[in-house]
């Protein structure tokens, strides 16, 4: 999605691409084309735009960026024996959809049961609130998974607010009512954009419990219109942080081509997308002139028995199923950066 709401991880996911693919072709060897189209975040649009890369020749799909579109992409890779690596669709069902269908990212489910666990173990809360949004598989799907530990463990929940697609432009009920069950910790597993309208609006009613996200909270600082000293001291899954000296090169090039703007862990989930698949492709022997369907087979078996290191994680494998174990991490804004949790 480079245009429309979800536009912001679209556009990460893209330049981290980008960055990988003008890293790679500056080596001697493999090259690297990348075709990159707008979905739009929509499904229907999405089965256009790969129809339209199948037919310019595409080998591999890096894609797509979020989980309805690709869900609706995963079946036309199947029929078509193209093997498909998706950098941020993290609903726990897409590698089920087939053999030859992988997530970089971490789940749906690992989020809601680490964000849980997380809060249990350091005390973060006593009273804890959670905003969702039922329209979104990712946020129900956090939210479910977080749900079955907070009653397995017990937690203090006071208060459990909804929203969909189609009133997501106001959240302001919620955050009162949230605030009127006294919580004093608000999970928000939902993305950047509404959970800017969150902490504005707390802000405002003099709201300031602790507010914890997940991944799609990532980029919640270069929000257009947001405030960013309202992100002070909000908490977060992420798998990468840009104040990691490894993260260094890659965060001074996408600042360089971003006009100063700091990634965010979707670019960095994009940059490893590409650097898994060339290094897939290097080790089975898959080159510009391999057709697709052989391609997706040497790649499939490649990645469910492969370890790779990138810059969201270290030791990343993924099982016969195409879901990746890698651990999430939790970091806190301070003073504008993010700093980890532990």
């Amino acid at each position: 999605p480079l245009t429309g709401g979800a536009a912001v991880y679209g556009q990460a996911v893209k330049a981290g691409m980008e960055i990988a693919v003008e890293e790679i072709n500056a080596m001697d060897g493999l090259k690297v084309e990348l075709n990159f189209l707008d979905d739009e975040h929509d499904p229907e649009k999405s089965v256009n735009q790969y129809n339209k890369l199948k037919d310019w020749g595409m080998q591999v799909l890096g894609g797509t960026v979020t989980t309805d579109p690709c869900k609706a992409v995963a079946a036309e890779c199947v029929a078509d024996r193209i093997f498909l690596l998706t950098p941020s669709a993290s609903d726990p069902s897409i590698p089920t959809l087939g053999d030859n269908i992988f997530q970089i990212c971490f789940t749906d489910t690992n989020q809601g049961t680490a964000s849980a666990n997380l809060i249990i173990e350091k005390e973060l809360g006593t009273n804890i609130g959670v905003i969702y949004d039922t329209s979104s598989a990712y946020s129900a799907g956090i939210y479910e998974t977080f749900k079955v530990v907070a009653e397995d463990q017990n937690m203090n929940i006071v208060c459990v607010e909804t929203f969909t697609d189609a009133n997501k432009s106001d959240l302001t009920t919620q955050v009162t009512k949230c605030q009127e069950a006294g919580a004093d910790l608000v999970f928000l597993p939902f993305y950047a954009t509404e959970a800017a309208q969150v902490l504005t609006y707390a802000n405002k009613i003099g709201y300031a419990p602790i507010f914890f996200g997940c991944d799609g909270m990532d980029g919640i600082l270069t929000i257009d219109g947001f405030d960013p000293a309202l992100a002070e001291g909000l908490m977060m899954m992420t798998p990468f942080n840009a104040d990691d000296p490894a993260s260094a090169s890659f965060v001074e090039q996408y600042k360089a081509m971003m006009g100063g703007e700091i990634p965010n862990q979707f670019a960095a989930d994009g940059y490893d997308v590409i650097y898994a698949i060339y290094n897939a492709c290097l080790a089975t022997g898959v080159n510009g002139e391999t057709a697709a369907a052989d391609a997706c087979a040497k790649l499939t078996a490649y990645f469910a028995s492969c370890s790779f290191d990138g810059l969201t994680g270290t030791g990343m494998t993924w099982d016969a199923a195409g879901m990746i174990s890698k651990v999430p991490a939790a970091i806190v804004i301070k003073d504008g950066k993010y700093v980890s949790l532990d």
